[in-house]
Order: C-alpha cells, then structure tokens, then sequence
C-alpha cells in the first residue's frame, strides 16, 4: 500500500453509503446501450473501472420522462423494463467493492438528435432558444411540470429496486433544472419563475417526490455547473446561493462548469488538454466553506496527484477522474500499489471518448481501444504458439502492436529509423495547446518495457534484413510523409512548405501566409494559431465546410475562438489550384469560382498525408505472416494506427 496519496484512498461516507476512496468515474455518455436498457456491453465497461479500484461508478445519464430522449442511445429509467439491467450492472460493480449511482436526467431544450430523424417537441420552462442546437422548446404547463417531476421520482424508485446505491439529480450543463435557475433562460411569471425561490421550486418538489418515493436511505446528490462559461449562463455566485438553499435535501453535491446551450460553454462538458488541469476546484473549495455535505469536483483532473492534493488541501472530498479511467481503467488500483509510473495518462485529446459519442460510436481512447471494446478485448490471453515477431516502425501503431504481441508472449522486436520512438505525436505535440499529445509515446513506451519489447532505435529495414532473421511475422506500421496534390500548379518561383517543415522549424515563413488545409483536422488549425502567434497575417484556406470539421467538437471551437481572437481569415470550401511568386489560387469547391490571394510570402501546405508503403508492397509475396498497419495502408489518425495495432498483436 503506498503512503504517496494518504487521503486519496481514505472511505467517505455520503448518506448512508460509505465509499471505500475519494475517485469517482463521473456520469458520462458511452453510445454502448443500444435500445435505452442497460445492456452487457455497459456492464463490462463499467465493470472494468470497479476492478480497476474506483470508489463510485456514476452511471451514464437515464431520460425520466419520454421527452428527456436528447439522443438516439439515450438510458431511459420511465419504465419497469429498466430495472434489471440496473440490477445486473449493480451485482456485478458491488462484486469490485465499488459503489454505483444512477444520474437521473431531463435535458429541458437541449435536444441534439431524434430517434428518427424528426424534430421533437422539447419542453423548457419557456420559450428561451437553444442557440447550440436551434431548438426553439414548448413552455411547459404546470400539468407538464408535474408529469416530469413524477418522471424523477418513479426514476430514482426504480433506481432503488434495482439496488444502486444512489441518484444524482444532473442540472449541470445547462439542462432543464438550470433552465429552471436561471433567470436568462425561465421568463415565467408563475409560482416557478421571477424571484430565486421560485426558480427553485422545481428542485425543491424533484427532491420531495425523490424521498417520498424512495426513502431516506438512497443516496440523493445533484451535480450543477458553478459556471456555465456563458453570457447568458448561470454564474458562481447564483449557483452557489442555489446549493446553499438546497443544501438540506441533498446528501452531496458535485460541481462542474460549462453548458450545452453554447458552443463556448460547451467546450467545458469535456475540457479539452488545452484547459489548465483540477481548475473547478476553487469553486468546490467555495462551496465546500459553505456546506456541510459531500462535495464532489471534476474538471481535467487527470493525475492521481492532483486528486491527491485537491482532496487533502480541503478544495473537495471526492474527484472525478472519468478521462483518467477511460484512459486507464486501472488507473485507481495502480496509484493505490505505488505503481504510478504505470499509469496509462489520459492526454484529454477528446477523439474517441466524446468525439465517438458526437459521431454516434460507442466510448473508445486512442490510447487504449480496448476500451467500449471490453466483450471483445477485456482479457488479454498467451498465445497458443510462440512466435517471433518483427516490428517495422515505432510510432503509435507499431508500439501498441508490439506491446501487445509480447504481453501474449511472443518474441517481439521494434525497429524504428530514427532515434526517437513516437513517429507523427512527436510532431503533433508540438503544435499550440497539443503539448500532452506526447503522452501517447511515453504511454506507449511503458507498455512495451512492461512487456519485454526489444527496442531497437536508428534501425533500417529491408526485405533483405527480413530475410536474414526469418521472423514468423512481419508487423509493417511504417507510417505516412506530406501530401502534395499532384494536380497543384506550384511554380518554381513559389515559396511552398510543408507542415512538418513547419512544426520542427526547417524553413523561414514569411509574414503574410495562406495555409492550404485540406484535411480540416488539427493540423491546419494549430499551424494557423502558431503563425498567428508569432506576427504572421494567416489565412486558413479549408478544403471543407469550416475549419476543424474533422475535429473532437470541444477541441474545434476552443481553437476556433482562439482563431477569430488572433484574427485569422477563416476561408471555407477553399480547393487548392496553385501558386507563383506572391499569389495563391483558390477554386470555390462548391461553386468552382477562382479566388485568388495576393501579397503571399509562403504558401503552407496541409493536404494530408500519403502511405510510406514501399516496404509493405515488397514483402507482398514474402513466406512470413505481413500485416500492415496505420498510415502505410492509408493515411488516418493516431486512433486508427493504435487499434490496429491492438487488433494485430491480439490475432497472433
């Protein structure tokens, strides 16, 4: 047992249920259930994190009321049909010693998407628009009001059945309790609007049906965002008096920031790793100076330690650390053992956790796919036979590949040409706020060490090297280098670059730039706030509808705003013609319109990326087992590289 974190894994008691550590997997969407239920491939997911060491499981949000349905893989908790998977996930979370709490949900106005394609009537305290999803919602009546309040109660009462261990009230986030509160939003001139006790109302009959329904014994909390990061948002002071006032229904609280009702306030429901970590905290150690309850913080707090010091400094009793298990789902057990430098860290780049949830995909990480995957990947097993396997490539792709391939028990070697293992992340770290994307190569690393990978670095290979050391298979995650289109009218007097010219800082870049970014991913962007930021006039010429289009939403509009603050020209639907001395020639791909840039200094290519596949077309009729991974088939992102790498060394 280690004396590293002394307060983390120390039990709390919240209402009647005493929780054996201070982390929590906070409440978050997976995409896993499939028809509102809780199903097998939850159970797994969630057992994964209650083996893994976490104290309490917060269960995704449940719809209490048919109107509460904001998405198509939305958990309902309106009918009896819930509760035996509620049952089931709780047995087997119970069999880990963790704690599980079911969050009991309505999103008011903020619908994202129907069952069937078709708008929904949303209902709201009032006529307020959604400005993030153009929803305009119905006022609700009081009969309605009423309907959904029974709609909590009867919720949290199947919650109880089910044997979860509590319900958290969710008004974080802008949904329909904040819209309740929050006097920008609730124009209602009736018993449930105008002063601060009326916009509390709402809660205050939720809270008495809740206990009139399932008793004093089932833990009761509410989590609510201190501040919405919005102007028209709640804000610390409100929300704080809020908690205060409620105080005496609750059994805890757990604060948070940001709103799904704009695109700046949603940025903070998963903040991105450009977001400083543990920074909800100061809020919690606020409320926490003015309640006697349980306080609960989450926000980017990513690390053992900063749970560690958020805790034992006082700023709140429990820490969300939901990333940090997506990432790890061990993470709990292993800072518990000492263990810390085995920790898998979450780099908080938003691709496969809730970039998979806007996309309608089940929950993922980069990092470690087997995560969501856990009915398929959840136990690693030895391989039947012992193979020799060679690795040709150590960026992300190649290292998961032979991690996994040795931690089954094969012979497993790495080669990597250069000197440094990491491939694209080494270049993808160093564009502005994407610096923990280096995480994945140390993360990587470690792996491959715990396995027994033998690592050897500034070493070529060819078929004739193959040859010579007969492996039984040949893993080829060679990768990708800059596209340059063919079709592009580059002449000779133009001053053309490269992005990764760019990144490792080969070249001289003029003042006045164009970035031809074809992919709409990070790279464009981060190539345009770095330039922007040391005093070039840049302009983002897109290949796509805006910039970032291919981007975890969260990442997109923070670095969007970052963007317009810098005063970038954002260009959309831009296709790159060509360019000369001083000029850049755009066509409109839309409209086919010519559009040309004058004054030009350096034209930065981002267009992508081709297959370093010389290798793997020439093994093509090689005796040995070849699989091909990442950007040597095709070029994509880290995620793809990373899971195929998991799929190859997993096959063997």
């Amino acid at each position: 047992m280690t004396t590293q974190f002394p307060t983390l894994f120390t039990p709390i008691r919240i209402g009647a249920v005493e929780i054996k550590n201070r982390i929590l997997s906070t409440g978050h969407d997976t995409t896993l259930p499939t028809d509102g239920t809780v199903n097998d491939a939850l159970i797994a997911y969630q057992e994964a994190r209650a083996r893994g060491g976490a104290g309490l499981i917060c269960v995704q949000v449940a719809g209490v009321h048919d109107t509460a349905r904001y998405s198509s893989h939305i958990l309902m908790l309106d009918d009896d049909r819930a509760i035996p998977g509620y049952a089931k996930l709780a047995d087997r979370l119970h069999g880990h010693g963790a704690k599980v709490f079911a969050q009991i949900f309505h999103p008011g106005r903020e619908i994202m998407e129907s069952s069937d394609g078709t708008a929904m009537v949303a209902w709201a305290p009032s006529v307020s628009p959604s400005e993030r999803y153009h929803v305009i919602p119905r006022a609700m009546t009081k009969s309605m009001i009423a309907e959904v309040v029974e709609g909590y109660a009867k919720a949290a009462g199947r919650a109880k059945r089910a044997g979860i261990d509590g319900v958290e009230f969710v008004a974080s986030h802008g949904y329909l309790p904040a819209q309740f509160l929050n006097p920008k939003v609730n124009l209602r001139e009736d018993d449930y609007g105008g002063g601060f006790e009326n916009r509390l109302r709402f809660f205050r009959e939720v809270f008495a049906a809740i206990r009139a329904e399932a008793g004093p014994d089932l833990v009761l909390g509410m989590r609510i965002s201190g501040d919405e990061k919005d102007p028209e948002g709640l804000n610390e002071a409100g929300v704080l008096d809020a908690i205060v006032a409620l105080e005496d229904q609750l059994d805890y609280v757990n604060v948070i920031a940001g709103t799904s009702a704009s695109l700046g306030g949603a940025v903070h429901i998963v903040p991105p790793m450009a977001i400083e970590n543990a920074y909800v905290a100061p809020f919690a150690a606020a409320v926490k100076a003015k309640v006697a309850i349980p306080v609960l913080v989450a926000g980017r707090i990513n690390q053992p330690h900063e749970a560690e010091q958020v805790v034992a400094s006082g700023q709140a009793d429990m820490c969300g650390m939901t990333r940090a298990m997506i990432c790890d789902p061990e993470m709990a057990s292993k800072a518990q053992a000492g263990r810390v430098d085995d920790i898998r860290a979450c780099i908080a780049c938003n691709q496969a956790c809730i970039g998979h949830f806007h996309k309608g995909y089940p929950i993922s990480c980069i990092q470690h796919p087997e995560t969501g995957r856990e009915l398929t990947y959840g136990k690693l097993t030895l391989a039947k036979v012992r193979k020799t396997v060679m690795v040709v490539g150590g960026g992300p792709g190649g290292m998961k590949a032979a991690a996994v391939a040795a931690a089954r028990g094969n012979a497993v070697t790495l080669h990597e040409a250069s000197g440094q293992l990491g491939g694209q992340a080494l270049l993808a770290q160093l564009l502005p706020g994407r610096t923990e994307f280096g995480g994945i190569v140390t993360n990587l690393a470690r792996e491959m060490e715990q396995a027994g990978v033998d690592v050897q670095l500034k070493s070529e290979v060819s078929r004739e090297i193959i040859d010579a050391q007969a492996p039984d298979v040949v893993i080829v995650a060679t990768g990708g280098r800059p596209f340059t289109p063919p079709h592009a009218e580059l002449g000779d007097d133009a001053h053309v670059v490269d992005a990764w010219q760019v990144l490792r800082n080969q070249v001289n870049v003029g003042s006045s730039v164009v970035i031809a970014d074809w992919r709409s991913d990070w790279i464009g962007m981060g190539l345009a706030q770095l330039l922007a930021e040391s005093g070039c006039h840049v302009r983002l010429a897109v290949n796509g509808l805006h910039a970032g289009e291919l981007m975890p939403w969260y990442v997109r509009d923070m670095a969007a705003a970052k963007l317009h603050a810098l005063g970038v020209e954002t260009m959309p639907y831009m296709r790159l013609y060509g360019a000369d001395a001083d000029t850049v020639y755009l066509q409109h791909t839309a409209g086919e319109d010519a559009i040309l840039i004058e004054g030009v200094d350096t034209l930065v290519l981002s267009q992508g990326h081709e297959p370093v596949a010389g290798l793997l077309n020439e093994l093509e009729d090689h005796g040995a087992e070849i699989i091909g991974i990442g950007d040597c088939l095709a070029p994509r992102t880290a995620e793809e590289a990373v899971f195929e790498g998991l799929k190859a060394g997993w096959g063997l």
